[in-house]
């Protein structure tokens, strides 16, 4: 039975799929895409700033982003739920059951990951490259910019890292996206729906997309951090 899924689920793949796969791929992309995307750029000077700088508070702000990681996706999408639904205060919004609620509910779970992961890579050389521009009397935009040069590579990792995590997430998506048909069902939530039904075939023909990107995603990390070995 499973082998026999799985030569249903390459023939789906390799045949372009059907309609609904496509629009399910679609979705997923448009989602995952916007909100790694946006997650990155909250992410980086958030985390320049925490990795540079000494302030009071500065650790308790790290402790609590480090919590914020391991919040579970569940917990944010209620949180979302509550907000976004007709008693929330931001139902005017009407972001419920649509694409861009659940970007919002994506960002808020990836963010404190890419700035705890950015924080990392910029405490090991940050301090040592403000202090050199602050000695050389350069600007401080200037001293940012040479920081994010210096730690392309990272953040390119970084930026992979969220968007393989946001093609992975389930839990906040279902219940604020609502798994809707040809409206916000991407591939985790159909994959679950499919399975439930007994659609093995297409279960398994979104496992297998979502398996080869996580490998794509994998290598072109292992490549760039290979390149920043050498570059060092």
């Amino acid at each position: 039975m499973i082998v026999e899924g799985i030569n249903k689920a390459l023939e789906l793949i390799f045949n372009g799929g059907n309609t609904e796969l496509n629009s399910i791929l679609e979705t997923t992309f448009q989602m995952c895409l916007k909100s790694s995307i946006i997650s990155l750029l909250i992410a980086i000077p958030i985390g320049i700033l925490l990795g540079i700088f000494n302030f009071k508070g500065k650790k308790i702000i790290i402790v609590l982003n480090r919590t914020l990681t391991g919040i579970p996706p569940v917990v944010c999408g209620l949180v979302c739920y509550l907000l976004f639904s007709g008693v929330g205060p931001l139902r005017h919004l009407k972001l419920l059951y649509t694409v861009n609620g659940m970007v919002i509910a994506q960002v808020l779970l990836i963010t404190p990951v890419l700035i705890a992961t950015i924080e990392s890579f910029v405490s090991t050389i940050g301090p040592k490259i403000k202090n050199t521009t602050i000695g050389l009397k350069i600007p401080f935009i200037k001293t940012l910019l040479l920081i994010i040069n210096e730690l392309k590579y990272q953040l390119i990792t970084t930026y992979l890292l969220g968007l393989a995590r946001s093609m992975a997430e389930v839990g906040a998506i279902s219940i604020v996206g609502g798994a809707i048909q040809w409206e916000t069902n991407v591939m985790t939530t159909a994959i679950m729906q499919y399975t439930q039904m007994g659609y093995f075939s297409y279960a398994f023909a979104l496992g297998l997309v979502l398996l080869t990107i996580s490998l794509v995603i994998n290598v072109i990390v292992s490549l760039i951090s290979r390149g920043s070995d050498y570059d060092i």
